[in-house]
């Protein structure tokens, strides 16, 4: 036993100062404690008992420790440094009518200008766009986007409707395949009812050599404009609405040279279908599109050469303004002078009398004649013990009284076996027994005999 030690519970020691190894593991710096041995829950032993998990940090002397946790903020600061910038650029403001198509192209050299300086092929570095509206994962449903490539501009298009009237916050992310950067816009798009209202007059068209991204540019559009006025012979159309086949259901198209998916351009207009576009989508047209002819019309040539026209799946529609009801006349909440506040009339009292009878009184009579049906059939119709056995024959009386007979005869025998040992053989287990005459026969008749003696007489 070492010289002092009383021979109590021992305490642990520590090698170094408690505070210096206090100081060094980063907990909160103490005073140096009073002399004598720590303490168990000493900070001595609960910094050692922290790095117990790792014993060769544990083993390490303080200095070599403090040149490791050095080294760790260090490489941590830089990690911290290489992290992608993400940077916000303004919000972009647009607005929209009602019945007319919305394009809004998100340019890649306004999103290029804002990533953080790089190399030189920055300039040509793929971008990804990726658009929602805010606080929710999707865009809206009259709004749609697409991409075909990291390398071309994408495109937020769509028709709005009259029940899309208002403001719509469209948050558009931006990064850089190449640095992993990042940037951010807002397009805040207000949509507005048009002045004139929906085009009644709307027919659509399906462009077989174009992709929907080929379309979308304005320049696209009014020269697809210029081919509609020429079959239309009107001035007043506008586009309204540009889908892919691929979204109505059509096939992604062979991987071949000039192949395209095909386009569905609606246009509208004020003015009344031409006498050209009513022959294409006559019966007679109709049967040669059957055919796989070309229907009646001369109006051919007015889209050639930028645009191929498929004519048997020209669609017009005659859309008829919906009625809108007019809602409630909000006033100022002012009477005017002299005026008088007329309450609405009171409601005149019902007689809720006949409603609670019929409620009460009628399940109560539907129950009491189901009560007298039951009664009747349970207790009126029974055939009694004397009709049953009048309609039965007598053998089948005879067996059934036997095997109550039997049955009791036995229950009296198990009870009296114990008192009286000398029971008397059962009447039923004796050979050639005759219920009703109590006839007994000889058991040990000959065979000749006994096989002609019947059991019941005939």
């Amino acid at each position: 036993m070492p010289p002092g030690d009383t021979g109590g519970p021992r305490q642990p020691q520590c090698s170094v100062p408690w505070w210096q190894e206090v100081a060094v593991a980063g907990c909160p710096l103490w005073d140096p404690p009073q002399e004598g041995p720590p303490v168990l829950g000493s900070p001595c032993c609960l910094c050692q008992s922290a790095l117990a998990p790792f014993p060769a940090l544990a083993k390490m002397e303080v200095p070599e420790l403090l040149r490791l946790w050095v080294l760790a903020a260090m490489a941590l600061g830089v990690s911290q440094a290489t992290l992608p910038d993400h940077h916000v650029l303004p919000d972009h403001r647009i607005s929209s009518e009602t019945g007319t198509i919305f394009v809004h192209e998100l340019e890649r050299e306004l999103f290029q200008e804002a990533f953080p300086a790089g190399s030189e092929d920055d300039d040509a570095a793929p971008i990804t766009f990726q658009a929602h509206l805010r606080d929710h994962p999707d865009l809206p449903r009259w709004l749609r986007y697409l991409q075909r490539d990291p390398c071309q501009p994408g495109y937020l298009y769509g028709c709005p409707t009259a029940s899309e009237v208002g403001t719509h916050t469209i948050e558009v992310l931006a990064y850089n395949r190449r640095t992993y950067a990042t940037v951010s816009q807002r397009l805040v798009i207000t949509v507005i009812p048009a002045p004139g209202g929906d085009p009644p007059y709307q027919g659509e068209f399906l462009v077989g050599n174009r992709n929907v991204e080929e379309l979308l540019p304005e320049a696209a559009r009014e020269m697809f404009l210029q081919g509609s006025a020429g079959v239309w012979e009107r001035g007043d159309l506008q586009v309204i609405n540009v889908t892919s086949t691929l979204d109505r259901g059509g096939r992604v198209p062979l991987p071949i040279e000039g192949r395209k998916e095909g386009v569905y351009v609606k246009v509208g207009s004020h003015s009344p279908f031409s006498p050209c576009l009513e022959s294409a989508v006559s019966p007679q047209s109709r049967f040669r599109c059957s055919l796989g002819q070309q229907p009646l019309a001369s109006c051919y040539d007015t889209f050639a050469p930028h645009f191929s026209i498929r004519w048997c799946n020209l669609t017009l529609l005659r859309v008829w303004p919906s009625p809108t009801t007019p809602g409630p006349v909000w006033g100022s909440g002012v009477l005017e002078e002299d005026g008088d506040f007329q309450p609405p009339t009171e409601v005149p009292p019902q007689d809720l009398l006949p409603g609670f009878l019929v409620t009460l009184l009628v399940p109560l009579v539907v129950a009491a004649l189901l009560c007298l049906l039951l009664g009747h059939l349970m207790c009126c119709r029974r055939e009694g013990v004397q009709k049953r056995d009048l309609q039965t024959s007598d053998i089948q009386l005879v067996h059934h009284t036997t095997i109550h007979g039997d049955t009791e005869e036995l229950r009296h025998m198990a009870g009296s076996r114990d008192v009286i040992r000398d029971v008397p053989r059962p009447l039923s287990t004796l050979p050639m027994f005759n219920v009703r005459t109590g006839q007994r026969i000889n058991p040990m008749p000959s065979p000749r005999d006994g096989a002609r003696v019947p059991l019941l007489p005939q």
